[in-house]
Parts: structure tokens; sequence; C-alpha cells
């Protein structure tokens, strides 16, 4: 079943269309801070982007960080969503669990064409910046000292080789916990527009609330609450209090609504 659900990723003309697209933003933003004076001078601005502009190999970092709050959300959002709602509007859903598959084995292998779909994005996206960053921005301080950390302290190349990754594997966990989100409302309406746009009004409701002074109470238990917390990985030392607590912020998440999806799924009548 996961076999199937990965082909019908892989195959689709729209994957690859919505990878390029979300793909383009940071592209255009590394062009123009190459090629323009849009960006702060070195030392000047926020730590983070003073640190990318003058080591490229800090790209991806700012590349994610341009997607994550938006883009990439709204690409996982559409995905996962269409998962069963999808397959309900075009009255195959009812087909496809003819078959002898259960309903969570059904579940699980639509969450792994998610997380699937969201690893290569992330990693398209980690790559073409990478690349961008090299050519655009330059290099001259991992040849010279070790890669800038946002400290101002140097980083040795293994150490920026591993942060990053984490740095990647904690923005797949983020996204995990929207398509999760994304699922539970595919098994609860018919449409695939309807679950996608639920789940986007959830994490814009939560960006809007972590601005509001009102929201304290709850602002730690909001989705996007550390969703940019990545960039701690690269601050020397490493500050982990904001990481812990995403992990297990996302983590929560995505076995509540993973479960939630579950439950609904499992009485679900697929005639309707």
């Amino acid at each position: 079943m996961i076999g199937v659900e990965l082909r019908k990723l892989l195959r689709s003309r729209r994957t690859w269309a919505t990878i390029l697209l979300v793909d383009a933003l940071p592209t255009l933003v590394g062009v123009l801070l190459a090629v323009t004076d849009l960006g702060p001078r070195p030392g000047e601005g926020p730590a983070f982007l003073s640190a990318v502009l003058t080591d490229g190999t800090l790209f991806p970092l700012a590349a994610l960080a341009i997607v994550l709050p938006l883009f990439l959300p709204i690409a996982v959002a559409i995905t996962a969503g269409e998962a069963v709602a999808g397959e309900a509007s075009a009255g195959t859903l009812r087909y496809v669990l003819v078959r002898p598959v259960s309903r969570l084995r059904f579940l699980v292998a639509k969450l792994v064409a998610v997380v699937v779909f969201v690893v290569l994005t992330v990693l398209v996206v980690a790559a073409t910046a990478y690349v961008l960053g090299l050519v655009l921005l330059g290099d001259e301080s991992v040849t010279a000292t070790g890669a800038t950390s946002v400290s101002g302290s140097s980083l040795s190349t293994p150490e920026l080789v591993a942060r990053t990754f984490l740095a990647l594997g904690y923005a797949i966990l983020c996204m995990l916990g929207v398509a999760s989100i994304a699922l539970f409302l595919s098994t609860a309406v018919q449409s695939s527009l309807g679950a996608a746009l639920g789940t986007m009004a959830v994490f814009v409701g939560s960006a809007v609330l972590l601005t509001l002074d009102a929201s304290d109470a709850i602002r730690d238990f909001l989705p996007t609450r550390y969703w940019l917390a990545f960039v701690d990985l690269f601050r020397d030392p490493i500050l982990w209090t904001d990481l812990r607590s995403g992990v297990l912020l996302q983590v929560a998440y995505v076995a509540v609504f993973f479960t939630a999806a579950w439950a609904n799924f499992a009485t679900k009548d697929i005639a309707d």
C-alpha cells in the first residue's frame, strides 16, 4: 500500500510543480540579495541575515526560514488534505478499501507519502539554496576559519553539515504536524479543498495569535510557536530549550491528530 502511494506521488506532475513553486521564492530572494543592495551590510541588521550574507553555505537555512512560515505549510496542507477527501470526492475511496487493506494501514500509507513529499521539498529547497549560496554569496569564511555561526563564532565543516541536517529534520517534523492536522480534516470532510483551507486556517490563526499579548496563556501550545527555532542550532553554544519544546509539541500534534484521523476514519461510512 505504501509503495502504491509513493508511486502515485512521484509520478504526479503536480508534486514536482508544487516543489518547484516552493523552491522558486528562496531562489528569487538569493538572486536579489546577490545582485542588489537590499540586504544589510555585514555586521548590520539581524544576526542571522548578516551571517548568511557573509557565508553562502548558510543560505539553505535562510531558504527554510523563507518557506517555512507560509509556502511550505500551504503545499503540505494541500497534499495531505487531498489524502482521503480527494479519494472520496473522486469516488475511488470505496474501491481502494474493497481490497483487503485495513483503514489504519491506508492512513499510514497516506501519511508516509506526505512525509516523502515534505522530505523531497525540503531537500530540493536546501540543495538549490546551497548551490546558489556558494555561487552568488561565496564561501570565503569556510575556506578561512570555518563557517560563521549566528553568534559570530566559527563552525567547522563537520559541525555545519551536522547542524544543517538537524535543522532539516526539525523543519520536516514541523511539517509533519501540519500534515497530521490536514489528514484528520481530510477524514472529516468530503472536499480536499475544505481540508486544505481548514489546515491553513489553523496555522494562520496560530501565527496571528503569536503576535497578541492576550494569547500568552496558550502561546506555547500553538502549532507554529517553535517553527523557526532551528536557527538556534546555529548559535554557539546551541540553545536547546526552544528546540526541545518544539520537538515535543510537534510529536504531540502528530500523535493527537493522527489518532483522531484513525478514530474518525475507522467508523466512517465510505458510501457517503
